[in-house]
């Protein structure tokens, strides 16, 4: 076995260091966080850590001298570095004999960047897929060391695809992990001038705009439910966030305008006229409605 050591402070890095330790692979120490104020979907390593009898260290700056110092004190052949916001510095970098492998859910070298998940639902993409590779300090730009395909089916939401993702993954991380005690694993380039670059997603992103498509609508509203941040339209200056909606294309609303409250079933389930239909919404924080009301 390679000295590997595992950094990390979200669900998907919980769950690939668990499947990872059930199946008996040894991690000779962990960087996590206690708490986290920036990632919606934190999970703190720690107790895996602790249950394993794993040595671990908990940091905000990965790249600080203490940090890079318990990194150093494991002499780690390999890094792997799944669910870490912040860019890894060159001296992490170049510590491991075999490199930092980072991990991120699309086909690179297309789609590097932010929220690569939310992005793939929002534009409606039918395929997506599981990538881990040799990080450097570009973002995403390393060699690849496996890529497997996930399709996105119509009805996927973020959690959904979030698992369907994870599932893949860990076949992944398992299989190439042998692969680097049998040192067989054999990275691929990537293409410098292939590909496109996500940029990061702000709050009007998430804003549903009922001049959009219903399809458009649906698509924001499942790329951003939990375990996101939620999509969300505004009644006056009360944000209201969306968990679930679905959409039907009719032109018997076709003389309304887009945003008019055609039926109201609850504070939480109604349906609003869009450009080229109708939206129900399904499940949403409570906002009082009337039939009539324009949004």
């Amino acid at each position: 076995m390679k000295t590997t050591l595992f950094i990390g402070c979200v669900e998907s890095s919980y769950v690939l260091l668990e499947a990872m330790l059930e199946k008996g692979y040894k991690v000779d120490g962990i960087i996590t966080m206690e708490s986290s104020a920036i990632n919606s979907d934190f999970k703190s390593l720690v107790p895996l850590a602790e249950k394993y009898g794993i040595d671990y260290i908990c940091t905000k700056n990965v790249n600080d001298e203490e940090t890079v110092g318990f990194a150093k004190s494991k002499s780690p052949d390999v890094i792997y570095c799944f669910g870490w916001s912040r860019l890894i510095g060159k001296e992490l970098l170049s510590l491991p004999k075999y490199g930092v492998v980072g991990f991120h859910p699309a086909a690179l070298p297309c789609n590097k960047g932010r929220h690569p998940l939310i992005w793939a639902l929002v534009l409606g993409l039918k395929k997506t897929a599981s990538t881990f590779f040799i990080m450097d300090e570009g973002a995403d730009t390393g060699d690849i060391i496996s890529q497997r395909e996930v399709i996105i089916d119509e009805t996927d939401d973020a959690q959904d695809l979030y698992n369907k993702v994870l599932d893949v993954a860990k076949e992944q991380v398992l299989t190439f992990t042998k692969e680097f005690a049998e040192d067989r694993v054999k990275p691929v380039k990537q293409d410098p001038n292939a590909g496109n670059t996500w940029r990061k997603r702000g709050r009007m992103d998430g804003q549903i705009d009922w001049r959009m498509s219903g399809h458009a609508i649906y698509n924001l509203v499942r790329g951003l439910t939990h375990p996101y941040v939620g999509a969300h339209f505004m009644n006056g200056d009360q944000e209201v966030k969306v968990w679930k909606c679905e959409y039907e294309l009719t032109d018997e609303y076709a003389n309304l305008e887009p945003g008019k409250v055609l039926r109201v079933n609850s504070q939480t389930d109604f349906v609003i006229k869009a450009y080229d239909g109708i939206v129900h919404i399904l499940d949403s924080d409570a906002v009082s409605l009337k039939e009539g009301d324009y949004l």
